[in-house]
């Protein structure tokens, strides 16, 4: 009798309590109904939800939202998903922070686009992972497609490579990765050919990186994770743009070569998260090809440039580049997440390379079977590129460049309009879509700098409190300033200008309620 035969002839096993209930909740071929209304249901909830919100956020402290979930027995499942739709209606949906709204001003969250949704419904339900190639035919492919496709835009070269990451801060990370172990190749090699061979041990504490005093705090993160230590991360200072001084740059350059410190990486940004500046690339592009030094650009935001129909000129320079961040859900409106990191020679991804004879053995890649694992620092990734795939295909990149254009545009009228405004100082023109400026008392009130730094906190505070709009803050000059990061096409000027009243009325009302004691003076009695 055969195996098969046999099987057939056996009796069914005996069902495990509760594994009925666990199989009517797989998505299969006898499921595919049950999930179509389920995802149905979802979707129409969330988008119900986002046509009735009337502002971005309903200001609910963590106090008041902690009970409600600690208070939820995960022991005992709902087991309706209407039931469960309703419960999450009332945890996340109604008090979650929403980016589509345009008043929604403060940190580096898009609003996303229709067909990027339709990819991350697609791509959680096949649940692709995009490791090997046996587990994502067709992804893989096109993944390394939007990798290709980025690599042109930016023209590193026919030789250019890279890999989605979950965002800029691992994206940087690989990067600063795959710069010191060049570092390291290279003085070990220097130092063998001279007789005199040295460990890599002895090489990592004099690795330094060169960036921007506002470049993104994951590079000192990446510093940290990577054995050098904070202090390995030496900042360069910027000019009164908020972009880093070439001179300074050459100025430690020089310096770390004549005390025998080893600069691994230069890190130039496209697009700061405080000010969207763009530091000179192609000057900075200069200074590492002199100093044989790799040049890595953070572009995670400034990266919607690329698709810019009129100001791709910004990132002039950026092609020189030995490594490149992108980050798609920034300024591409995707979903997060969505990133990756390039690079000019494929060859240097090697350094993330490990082959397990379980997953990626070396005899997949001398067949030439493209593992996507060879490249990343990851394991399992989701297919994320599915996501600006759609994009691509039903939009095309002309239309979310303009997109992106719109915001700088909106960002400029609101730099005049805040220059104008005797209410606020801002720091510096805005390159790309984001403002800092900082609420000032009228030139006959208070001038204490420390109760104008409250009024500017209470003002960011009350605001969202009140739930009519979120901005963000950050501290420039040792002083507590607002910010606002227009990534939203949709926000207009007046909604801008309708912030800033009630930014500066309630900044007002701060001073009104605190200026007394400190500015008022000595109190003088009736009979005085």
């Amino acid at each position: 009798m055969s195996f098969l035969a046999q099987t057939a002839e056996d009796p069914s096993p005996e069902p495990i309590p509760g594994a009925a209930d666990g199989r009517a909740h797989l998505f299969n071929d006898r499921t595919a109904e049950r999930y179509r209304r389920s995802v149905t249901d979802g979707v129409g909830l969330v988008a119900a939800t986002v046509a009735r919100a009337e502002r971005p956020f309903t200001g609910v402290t963590p106090a008041e939202l902690a009970p409600e979930i600690s208070g939820i027995d995960l022991e005992r499942p709902l087991g309706d998903p209407d039931a469960a739709l309703k419960e999450l209606e009332s945890v996340y949906l109604k008090d979650a922070v929403y980016f589509h709204h345009p008043r929604y001003l403060a940190h580096l969250n898009c609003p996303v686009v229709i067909p990027a949704l339709l990819g991350e419904a697609v791509l959680s339900a096949v649940n692709s992972s995009l490791d090997t190639w046996d587990q994502s035919a067709g992804g893989t492919l096109i993944e390394r497609r939007l990798i290709d496709w980025t690599a042109e835009r930016i023209g590193l070269g026919e030789a250019a490579d890279g890999i989605f990451t979950s965002g800029g801060t691992q994206s940087n990370l690989q990067a600063m990765l795959l710069a010191r172990d060049e570092a390291c190749t290279l003085v070990e090699k220097e130092a063998t050919a001279a007789g005199e061979p040295i460990a890599k041990s002895a090489i990592l504490p004099r690795l330094r990186i060169l960036t921007s005093q506002v470049s993104h705090f994951s590079i000192q993160k990446a510093a940290a994770i990577l054995g050098l230590g904070y202090e390995a991360v030496v900042p360069v200072p910027c000019d009164q743009d908020r972009r880093m001084r070439t001179v300074s740059l050459a100025h430690e350059l020089n310096r770390c070569r004549r005390e025998g410190l080893i600069v691994m990486a230069v890190v130039a940004t496209a697009g700061t998260t405080d000010f969207g500046s763009i530091d000179p690339l192609p000057e900075i592009a200069e200074l590492c090809d002199r100093h044989g030094t790799w040049l890595h650009v953070d572009a995670a935001y400034g990266c919607g440039l690329l698709a810019s129909p009129t100001r791709r000129h910004l990132l002039d320079g950026i092609e020189r580049a030995d490594s490149v961040t992108v980050d798609y859900h920034k300024s591409f409106f995707q979903p997060v997440s969505s990133s990756a990191v390039l690079v000019r020679d494929r060859a240097t991804l090697s350094h993330a390379t490990y082959h397990a004879d379980y997953l990626n053995p070396e005899r997949s890649a001398r067949k030439l079977i493209p593992n996507q694992v060879d490249k990343s620092i990851q394991t399992t990734r989701r297919f994320d590129a599915l996501k600006l795939w759609l994009t691509l295909r039903i939009m095309g990149a002309d239309a979310v460049g303009t997109l992106f254009d719109e915001v700088v545009e909106r960002a400029a009228e609101a730099w005049a309009l805040l220059d104008t405004d005797p209410r606020y100082e801002v720091v510096t023109e805005p390159q790309l879509s984001t403002l800092v400026f900082r609420y000032v008392p009228p030139s006959d009130g208070p001038c204490d700098p420390d109760l104008v730094d409250r009024a500017n906190l209470h003002a960011r505070e009350a605001l969202a409190a009140s739930g009519a709009a979120v901005v963000a803050g950050t501290v420039v000059d040792g002083r507590h300033h607002l910010k606002f990061t227009l990534l939203n096409p949709e926000t207009s000027l007046s909604d801008i200008a309708y912030v800033l009243d009630l930014l500066a009325e309630h900044a007002g009302q701060y001073l009104a309620l605190h200026i007394e004691p400190e500015f008022s003076g000595p109190r003088h009695s009736r009979a005085s």
